[in-house]
C-alpha cells in the first residue's frame, strides 16, 4: 500500500531509471531541448571577494570532507537555514555547494575548475536560475542554461543521480512577472525530467499560502527565505534525496 508521503512525493516528481551512461553519451541521453538556437553566453568565473572565497572553500570541502551528494545552486543554497540543513541534509552526507549570485553559466564554469575533482557523488541536487531572470534573460535561455549544467553533470559524473529542482517562487502575488517566468522555465525543464537518471521536482507550492502568495514570515525580502521556508521545503526534499540514495 502506498503511503500519503509516498504519494505526495510521486506527484512532485518525474523519474526515469535506466543504466549509468558513459560520459560521451550525454548529450543523447538528456530528452530535453534545446530550448534556444543561439549560443549560451560562455562559462565565466566570478571574481569577487564573497563568490571567490566560497568557490574555494567548496574546493577544499570536495577533497577533505566526507559527501554523498552535493547540492548546487545560488543563494537559495547557501544560505539554507543552518539548524533546518543540519537536522535534514547533514546526517545525509548532503555538502552544500551554493554560492550567493551565481548564475547558470557561473556555475557551468565551477562544474569544470575542481567542484567535482573529489569522490564521485552518489546523487547530485541543481537549484540555479534565478539570477538569470534578474538578469532578464529570457525562460528559454535560463532553461537552457540549466540544461547546459545537466549535461555538464552528466559527463562529469555520469552515474550519479540528479535531482533536478524547479525554480522556486519569488514576489509576493501570483500574478507578477516573474511567477510568470518561473513557470515558464519550470515548464521547459520539467522534461529534463524523463533523462536517464535525472528526476524534476517542483517544491514551489509548499513556500505559498494557498491564495498563491508569498508572506512574509516564509520570504521577508520576497526572494529569499527564512528559516520557517525551509522548514516548509526540508521534509520533502529530504524524502526525495533519501529516493535517490536508496535507488528508489
Amino acid at each position: 500500500m502506498k503511503t500519503a508521503t509516498g504519494i505526495a512525493l510521486a506527484g512532485l516528481l518525474t523519474l526515469s531509471l535506466s543504466c549509468a551512461p558513459m560520459p560521451g553519451a550525454a548529450q543523447s541521453l538528456m530528452r530535453c531541448g534545446p530550448f534556444i538556437q543561439e549560443a549560451l553566453t560562455a562559462p565565466v568565473p566570478r571574481e569577487n571577494g564573497h563568490a571567490r572565497a566560497r568557490f574555494e572553500q567548496i574546493n577544499a570541502a570536495v577533497k577533505t570532507q566526507p559527501y554523498r551528494v552535493l547540492f548546487f545552486g545560488d543563494s537559495l543554497t547557501e544560505l539554507f537555514d543552518q539548524d533546518v540543513w543540519r537536522e535534514h541534509m547533514a546526517a545525509r552526507g548532503v555538502l552544500n555547494a551554493g554560492i550567493s549570485g551565481d548564475r547558470t553559466d557561473h556555475l557551468r564554469w565551477r562544474l569544470d575548475h575542481g567542484h567535482l575533482d573529489g569522490p564521485p557523488p552518489q546523487a547530485v541536487v541543481l537549484l540555479i536560475g534565478t539570477n538569470d531572470l534578474t538578469h532578464d534573460r529570457s525562460p528559454e535561455m535560463v532553461a537552457e542554461g540549466i540544461r547546459a549544467n545537466l549535461l555538464k553533470l552528466r559527463q562529469r559524473v555520469p552515474r550519479a543521480d540528479i535531482l533536478l529542482l524547479g525554480l522556486w517562487p519569488r514576489e509576493d502575488v501570483p500574478h507578477i512577472l516573474q511567477r510568470h517566468e518561473i513557470a515558464a522555465v519550470n515548464a521547459l525543464i520539467s522534461t529534463c525530467g524523463d533523462a536517464i537518471r535525472v528526476r524534476y521536482a517542483d517544491l514551489g507550492r509548499l513556500l505559498l499560502e494557498p491564495n498563491g502568495k508569498l508572506s512574509p514570515q516564509i520570504s521577508p525580502d520576497r526572494l529569499h527565505f527564512s528559516a520557517q521556508g525551509y522548514a516548509r521545503l526540508a521534509p520533502t526534499l529530504e524524502g526525495l534525496i533519501d529516493q535517490l540514495l536508496t535507488g528508489r
